[in-house]
């Protein structure tokens, strides 16, 4: 006789192992609950629930849609409620919240995007790719474990970073940081960031981008995959093949288990882009080849998109070995039968065509500016088109939001009910990374207004926005009006 328990859902029941290669009925304990289903992977499974007090609805389930998630897995996603208002030290991964947290709608598929169905679409590919065993890959450079998600022809179409696998995360496969932690503690980590929050910072970047329309960042949310190449603890892994083996051979025990197969992992889900280098790579070429004057002009443009991006933000890990380029040289083009070679001898050239991604994001939205080793300046600051004023197209592209209090509201909104997933929010840091976001778009604002460039834009004094909180009766509310502080102490190094 064996004896088992689903951690999951709770039920206990005991067979024998000569029922393991039969179908006969084993008695599991009644639940209120109803029991959650395993799509037969032959097809879909459908379902009318006799438990339902006469509720004939019927439930059906797509073989690619579920993947073995669970039930009461949280879905990052997904929009819900605002959580509210909690206290403790924002600074560790699980701090508790003093309220309860929202009841988040789960009833919608996993990796559900109503909003943006060409982006859930890739998600899909990428799922049914894992189905038909084409695995991500794993990216041997970098400090976390992140992957190459690949289609079901195998092609690259997105870089999905686990939340478990980042630089400082507890599955994280590099030994780099481990060593880090071991021999240098007192410089482990960046104590102006909230630890393993790395995935809601790609997220948070990618709408920022979109919102105030600068289209430098490839499109990014959070999903949640599972896949047998990521790194997974040999617990998780051996109660995955127990479950698996007891479903296979036991269907009728193996239905009551609420997840099959390995736990999804929560993450970010970066789109991939083709045909770019880093930004190294060209701009040492751009150096000793100049450039059009057009495409000059255009590579400004994009480059000033990137800065707006890293300073509002507070971007820590902005080198040029983050972000791309791609550059195609000018190309001719054959002259049509009705051309004269000599009157359109200079319109057969085609420009040069630039364009810029800023990618590894994850490294942002600070809750103080830094203010202990180091500084983690911008290093496109030494780049010679750094020097360049603000153009009047940046300005016409970001004034007229900036400068309105419901536009800069509503995006601390969007980023609010984007954090607020993590299991480890925690509103008054929230807020403190809000305060710092504030300071930097007043500077920027400020900087715009005055034709500055971007190295007198990271010269000026940072400083943090915080808004005044007022009594009414026996509570207290937030007001439109803000204090301003500024850092007691700066780093001790400058230039890293």
């Amino acid at each position: 006789m064996i004896e088992f328990t689903d951690e999951d859902s709770g039920n206990s029941g005991a067979f024998t192992p000569s029922e393991l290669g039969q179908s006969s009925l084993i008695n599991i304990p009644n639940t209120n609950r109803p029991p959650t289903l395993i799509p037969d992977p032959q097809g879909a499974t459908e379902m009318t629930p006799p438990f339902y007090n006469g509720d004939t609805s019927r439930v059906t389930f797509a073989p690619h849609s579920y993947n073995g998630y669970s039930e009461k897995d949280s879905y990052p996603g997904q929009k819900g409620p605002r959580s509210p208002r909690g206290s403790g030290q924002g600074t560790k991964e699980k701090s508790p919240l003093l309220g309860p947290r929202p009841d988040i709608d789960q009833s919608g598929l996993w990796n559900s995007f109503p909003d943006d169905p060409q982006f859930e679409g890739i998600v899909l590919a990428c799922e049914l790719a894992i189905e038909a065993n084409v695995f991500p890959e794993r990216i041997y450079q970098g400090s976390s474990g992140s992957y190459f998600v690949k289609n079901i022809e195998g092609k690259i179409i997105a870089v999905f970073k686990p939340k478990d696998e980042e630089p400082y995360g507890k599955l994280n496969p590099k030994w780099t940081k481990w060593m880090h932690k071991l021999c240098c503690p007192c410089c482990f980590g960046r104590s102006c960031l909230v630890p393993n929050q790395g995935y809601l910072s790609e997220a948070g970047a990618s709408l920022v981008d979109e919102k105030l329309g600068l289209g430098v960042v490839p499109k990014t949310k959070v999903v949640r995959l599972a896949s047998e190449t990521f790194n997974y603890s040999a617990i998780d892994r051996a109660k995955a093949r127990t479950k698996r083996n007891i479903y296979n051979r036991v269907p009728i025990v193996g239905k009551h288990f609420n997840r099959i197969g390995l736990p999804p992992k929560t993450g970010s889900f970066q789109l991939f882009v083709n045909g770019f280098k880093d930004a190294d790579y060209w701009l040492r070429r751009f150096d000793n080849e100049a450039l059009p004057e057009s495409t000059a002009k255009k590579f400004q443009l994009l480059f000033e998109r990137v800065v707006v991006l890293d300073y509002i933000i507070r971007n820590t890990d902005r080198g040029n070995d983050n972000w791309l380029i791609k550059y195609e040289p000018a190309s001719t083009k054959p002259l049509s039968p009705n051309q004269n070679d000599e009157d359109e001898e200079w319109s057969v050239v085609d420009n040069p065509e630039i364009a810029v991604a800023a990618i590894d994001n994850g490294l942002a939205f600070p809750y103080k500016h830094p203010d202990e080793w180091r500084a983690y300046p911008y290093h496109w600051a030494w780049l010679p088109q750094a020097k360049v004023p603000f153009s009047k197209e940046i300005q016409d592209l970001l004034l007229h939001n900036l400068e309105d209090s419901n536009f800069v509201q509503d995006l601390c909104d969007d980023i609010l009910e984007l954090f607020s997933h993590d299991k480890g929010f925690d509103r008054p840091t929230f807020e403190k990374q809000i305060a710092v976001m504030r300071g930097q778009i007043h500077n920027l604002i400020e900087a715009l207004k005055k034709q500055m460039s971007p190295v007198d834009l990271v010269k000026m004094p940072v400083l943090t926005l915080h808004r005044r909180r007022h009594t009414i009766g026996r509570t207290r509310a937030d007001s439109d009006n803000f204090m301003r502080s500024e850092p007691r102490r700066t780093p001790f190094f400058s230039w890293c």
